[in-house]
């Protein structure tokens, strides 16, 4: 075995941390071989039940696991840490408006970025889930810049992996019989789930996904409305966010990152924008279609037609992560040009 990695997770006394860090700690992540040390941060209130949570990891006597570290220190967390999972931020509850969620959040993610830049390894790769996850990530990005501005990413996998599922039910066919859904722009109800590019598998042959449906007005109403909401119905029905479908996109988003995309797909995921891809603003982590070579480097895939319709979508998110954007600026009086 190599040596170990260090991986941090935040709000790691929550419920998808609950979901999501067994699956780290038996290789489902970072390989199947590639023992990590665990770093599990979360507030000092929340620590008698996160001292269970490690006592849960340590009674499964997973191989790969070297070791344990509860903390309620953000420094302590991300000391030497090779990736860091963001998860943790005041929860979105029902009948809570988005900007009073940001401000909310804008400020833990200011500190984690801070602490990030001062002891994690520089090429530390952080994916932020905690929402709202692509303006998080903003901020997070903003107060560690000693780190690579492509080190940070939101993830928008949850929302590809919900519209897949919704595209496989639909043509009776397994979830991976369904490639390169794209999810565009921020994980929220103005997000735009695109299957334009996509095929299905399905008796022996791949279909673009509009001919595999057969039904237009669905794939441009309900389907995407479905997607856009998802997270909300869930909060509904559980009166709790989503949790372990929420881990399993951290499981995919991670893995990919860290291992590289199959050939010939591509994946969601929420990444800095340059300003000069797809009509996209400049400063806006924005989720674009991507793909991940070995040496977790990405790329945005280039090139892909828009037509009228989905520019009007992606005109709309990306209004909406501006707007973000600049609240949060000036919610920690930020400025633009840091």
């Amino acid at each position: 075995m190599s040596e170990p990695i260090r991986v941090a997770v935040t709000g790691a006394a929550g419920q998808i941390a609950y979901s999501l860090l067994y699956s780290i700690a038996r290789g489902e992540v970072f390989g199947p071989t590639q023992p990590v040390v665990m770093t599990l941060l979360d507030i000092a209130p929340m620590m008698g039940v996160l001292n269970g949570v490690v006592m849960e990891l340590m009674d499964c006597a997973l191989p790969l696991l070297s070791n344990v570290i509860p903390t309620d220190d953000p420094e302590v967390a991300f000391a030497n840490v090779d990736a860091a999972i963001l998860v943790g931020a005041m929860p979105r509850r029902e009948g809570m408006e988005r900007k009073d969620l940001l401000k909310a959040n804008v400020k833990i993610f200011m500190v984690q970025g801070k602490a990030l830049d001062k002891v994690a390894k520089k090429n530390v790769k952080v994916l932020v889930v905690g929402n709202p996850a692509n303006t998080n990530a903003l901020i997070t990005k903003k107060f560690a810049p000693s780190i690579p501005k492509e080190n940070f990413t939101a993830m928008t996998r949850l929302d590809q992996n919900r519209a897949q599922a919704q595209i496989a039910a639909r043509c009776a066919v397994p979830c991976n019989s369904v490639r390169n859904v794209i999810i565009w722009g921020n994980h929220s109800s103005t997000q735009f789930p695109d299957v334009r590019h996509a095929v299905v598998s399905k008796d022996g042959k791949d279909l673009p996904v509009y001919d595999a449906v057969k039904d237009d007005a669905w794939l441009k109403g309900d389907f995407i409305t479905t997607v856009q909401k998802r997270g909300a119905a869930v909060i509904a029905a559980r009166k709790l966010s989503s949790a372990m479908s929420a881990a399993k996109g951290i499981v995919d988003h991670m893995k990919d990152w860290w291992a590289g995309t199959k050939e010939g797909e591509y994946v969601s995921m929420g990444v800095i924008s340059d300003g000069n891809t797809y009509g996209v603003g400049k400063d806006l982590i924005f989720s674009f279609p991507c793909k991940v070579a070995a040496d977790h480097s990405y790329q945005v895939v280039g090139g892909l037609d828009i037509d009228t319709f989905s520019r009007e979508k992606l005109d709309i998110t990306a209004k909406e992560l501006t707007e973000e954007r600049d609240d949060a600026y000036a919610f920690l009086e930020v400025d633009s040009n840091l």
